[in-house]
């Protein structure tokens, strides 16, 4: 049931990031920490996010532009670590809040807390009409990589920074797209190099089958979703889904999650 609940989760969640401007790893991840603690959901949803930007790499890859990759994703991949190292510690503090409800033990931790309000928080940002026509200065890359760089690692939100800093440097589009999923795998890849320590310390309870699935479901839910309609946002589409993650946002942050 796991294993069948989350492939489907990857593959209409693929295919809605081409409709509802939120990223696979946000639309997934959530899902996922339904059947696993949340720093593993993170580290499991990250490696099949790391999959399907390697396979768009495959396609686009050759038109990033190199410039920026140096000036935005160098303090990225920086950053990275260090969000992926706060993950870990935050996944091994106490809880802060126990209680009972619905027949169970719930816990308050500071992990769920701080990725509840992150959701909600990007939710916001991505429905924000002031945030989406927010753009910087190439002098602002550095910074800007730091920051997408930092919250990919912690929590795998990194690309509304990332397109708030791109999207009026001058790219043209496949170039901006291109360069958008080549600075996503150097985030993945440095986040997964922390996130692989407690992998391989802990192993066993990584579900490879529904890694496996979810990445190839993933695969088919982008092509469904570009035979579909081509990269058009759907309000109604959007709404739900923001609604749908700020449930899934306060239910971390109350502890029912």
């Amino acid at each position: 049931m796991e294993l069948f609940v989350v492939c489907v989760a990857a593959l209409l969640a693929s295919g809605l990031t081409l409709f509802s401007g939120f990223g696979l790893g946000t639309l997934l991840m959530p899902v996922v920490a339904l059947f696993f603690p949340l720093d593993l959901a993170i580290a499991m949803t990250a490696m099949v996010h790391l999959a399907n930007n390697l396979f768009k790499i495959g396609l686009l890859g050759r038109k990033a532009d190199y410039s920026v990759l140096l000036k935005f994703g160098l303090p990225a991949v920086a950053a990275a670590f260090a969000g992926a190292a706060l993950l870990t510690y935050l996944g091994e503090v106490k809880p802060i809040y126990e209680y009972q409800a619905f027949g169970s033990d719930r816990q308050v931790t500071v992990l769920k807390l701080i990725i509840g309000v992150l959701i909600v928080s990007f939710v916001v940002l991505e429905l924000s009409p002031t945030f989406s026509k927010m753009a910087l200065d190439r002098q602002w890359l550095p910074i800007g990589g730091a920051i997408s760089g930092f919250f990919g690692g912690l929590s795998g939100h990194q690309g509304a920074f990332r397109s708030m800093f791109l999207i009026k440097i001058g790219l043209e589009k496949e170039t901006f797209v291109a360069t958008g999923v080549v600075l996503a795998v150097m985030v993945d890849l440095s986040r997964m190099v922390i996130y692989g320590v407690n992998v391989s310390a802990d192993g066993d309870s990584v579900e490879w089958p529904l890694v496996i699935g979810a990445g190839t479901s993933a695969f088919a839910g982008a092509y469904v979703g570009a035979k579909m309609l081509k990269k058009v946002t759907l309000l109604s589409i959007q709404l739900m889904v923001s609604a749908l993650l700020i449930v899934v946002g306060a239910g971390l942050i109350i502890g029912v999650l």
